[in-house]
């Protein structure tokens, strides 16, 4: 991709775009071209700019000292960041101009190191799970190529594959159904809770992504889960969240059915009895380690 837009830069940096033009008029730093229209519009490089001056202005260096630096300070200043969040997300920023770059070899060794010095788990909650939400949103508004989104997903699919592959199989274990419904696709939110769950004893059954509402509540009605698990990264445009969740109570009224991602972190209406939202990360984990005294029992 070769133009970002103001509102593509304020998603993925945190800064405001009414902050971001202000950078524009007082400093050197960044300088958007203009379309035929007059349009503004940001490079790949810019975009990366930005990525470090909002990072280094978030961990206390000052605008107008940045604006002083050349770029090799810049990324010296950047390494020298020791602070725990500081470093992750270095990190975060550095997968994200390496999936707009296509550098698909020093994107997967920046998440092998992770990954090898601090585990899978922490992996997906410090780096992967914060790089996805800063592009789910490019993902929705299609600012990403799919060659893009492929290699990405490929690359952190097959970490989490391996990862769930190593774990050991409970039998006796509560019986979890994972799914995704019809046209949803993006499944490594799905993957990892699947990681979650069988690290922590849970039998799962895993239908995988795009799943039709019939076919689920019927291996629902064979296998018996004691609950079954959703996590939506990035919706179809199509998607109706309240017709979802009265569709899935239609379907399976009596299975306990928990649902994360995006599209809860702003939906407040009362929901089916049998169905539980969770907002957050935490509140996932929360689930997770807390089985058995869930409301499915």
């Amino acid at each position: 991709m070769s133009a970002f837009t103001i509102k593509d830069l304020e998603n993925l940096s945190g800064i405001k775009a009414h902050t971001i033009r202000m950078w524009e008029q007082r400093y050197n730093f960044l300088k958007p071209e203009r379309s035929c229209t007059n349009i503004r519009y940001y490079s790949n490089d810019q975009l990366k700019t930005l990525l470090n001056i909002a990072l280094l202005n978030k961990y206390g260096f000052k605008i107008s000292h940045i604006d002083r630096m050349k770029p090799d300070e810049i990324h010296e200043k950047i390494l020298s960041l020791r602070e725990c969040e500081a470093m992750q997300e270095r990190i975060v920023n550095e997968l994200v101009k390496e999936m707009i770059d296509l550098e698909t070899d020093k994107f997967e060794c920046c998440v092998n190191r992770y990954i090898q010095n601090h585990g899978i788990e922490s992996a997906v909650r410090e780096i992967i799970f914060p790089f996805l939400e800063k592009i789910g949103i490019l993902w929705q508004t299609g600012h990403i190529i799919p060659a893009q989104e492929h290699f990405v997903s490929n690359i952190i699919r097959q970490k989490l594959i391996v990862a769930i592959d190593g774990l050991p199989t409970n039998s006796n274990g509560c019986s979890c159904m994972l799914y995704l419904p019809n046209d949803e696709y993006h499944e490594l939110g799905l993957l990892f809770l699947s990681y979650l769950l069988k690290s922590r004893g849970a039998k799962i059954i895993y239908l995988g992504a795009n799943v039709p509402l019939d076919d689920a509540a019927s291996v629902a009605n064979t296998l018996k889960p004691q609950m079954a698990f959703i996590h939506l990264t990035s919706t179809s445009p199509n998607m109706q969240f309240d017709k979802l969740l009265r569709k899935i109570h239609q379907h399976m009224p009596q299975l306990p059915t928990f649902i994360s991602g995006y599209p809860t972190c702003c939906y407040h209406k009362e929901v089916p009895a049998n169905i539980y939202l969770k907002r957050s990360y935490c509140e996932v984990v929360e689930t997770v380690e807390n089985l058995e005294h869930s409301p499915a029992f």
